[in-house]
């Protein structure tokens, strides 16, 4: 294991960006970051710390989360973000967190829906609006996701924020039913809110690219009938979550997220395959549609993601080469049934 790379590639990821510094620092008030463990969470109140340490402003970064990944809240503690372990569904503990002016919200429940559906729209369709409410002052950016939309063809610039939801699936249903609470609430309150439709991160040990790579590497199948994606650095999606809360709005703004590309699942695996040298086992054939969102507003307010989706997969290689953990994981990004 090479950590002296791990530890560069942990750092690269949360590195803010000179821009994402000059905004903060002129930012008013606190940033509370709900659901501060998981995959995501971490990196981003992270990448919050360092800009703010950057800006020289006096701000507090605060993690909620029930921390039951070991280490952490350790890790996040030994950076400066304040953290705070709370069950965000008994009422009771929600109600005691600090009031905070600005609130990124990134609570949600996918894997094991199928079984137990009615956890999954606890999670995801009735606890955004006990936070809401609780939030009613703050600008909340809400994680959301692109499963909200139907299918598009390959052929397409891919599903814009205005194109009609079609979820699929209780997961993607129940994604749906957190915006729809949101704006309600924003509606109600006037709380400014921006729905911040994510697919899919890049991370460090996990995502859509990881899942090919292990599929290669392993000798596994690769379904192609969503032969194609849109990815996005995890450190890109974290610093635009950060600079969307500008754009909050009352009624909620709408934001697709994920890097320009209409990325081939062949073509990917082919590129892993040259740098594990084995060649990629297919199955099924593409079909004509995909998951895919078009994230030109996003680029156009925050400019092109500072990874391409080339040195994405040479980073992702890089990762796993020298030993970096997996989280273990699956995006599960083959599926076109909506059962997660």
């Amino acid at each position: 294991m090479n950590n002296e790379t791990l530890a560069r590639l942990e750092q690269e990821e949360t590195e803010p960006s000179p821009a994402l510094v000059t905004e903060l620092a002129g930012l008013e008030g606190d940033i509370i970051i709900l659901g501060a463990s998981g995959k995501v969470g971490p990196s981003l109140a992270l990448m919050a710390k360092r800009a703010i340490d950057a800006a020289g402003a006096k701000k507090r970064i605060i993690g909620v989360a029930r921390f039951s990944e070991k280490g952490v809240r350790d890790k996040l503690m030994q950076a400066g973000v304040e953290t705070i372990e709370a069950d965000m569904l008994d009422d009771a503990q929600l109600q005691a967190l600090p009031e905070v002016p600005n609130v990124l919200y990134l609570v949600g429940r996918k894997f094991g829906t199928q079984g137990n559906e009615y956890l999954t729209w606890a999670i995801n369709a009735y606890l955004p609006g006990r936070v809401a409410d609780k939030f009613r002052s703050s600008r909340i950016v809400v994680f959301s996701t692109g499963n909200i939309y139907p299918f598009v063809p390959t052929s397409s610039s891919g599903a814009r924020e205005d194109t009609p939801p079609e979820p699929v699936g209780e997961y993607a249903q129940s994604c749906l039913g957190r915006e729809r609470v949101f704006e309600y609430f924003s509606h109600r309150n006037g709380t400014p809110i921006l729905q911040f439709r994510l697919n899919y991160a890049v991370g460090l040990g996990y995502g859509v690219l990881h899942d090919i790579l292990h599929a290669v590497k392993n000798g596994d199948p690769i379904d192609l009938r969503n032969g194609a994606v849109n990815v996005i650095w995890q450190g890109d999606s974290n610093e635009y979550a950060l600079r969307s809360l500008k754009y909050c709005s009352s009624p909620p703004f709408v934001l697709n997220v994920t890097g320009p590309e209409t990325a081939s699942v062949r073509w990917i695996a082919e590129e892993f395959g040259k740098l594990v040298g084995k060649e990629p086992i297919f199955a099924y054939e593409e079909q004509p549609t995909a998951l895919l969102s078009n994230a030109s507003l996003c680029h156009s307010l925050f400019g092109y993601p500072r990874k391409t989706l080339r040195e994405l997969i040479h980073l992702t290689w890089e990762w796993e080469r020298c030993g970096g953990p997996s989280l273990a994981k699956p995006t599960h990004f083959t599926e076109r049934q909506g059962r997660f």
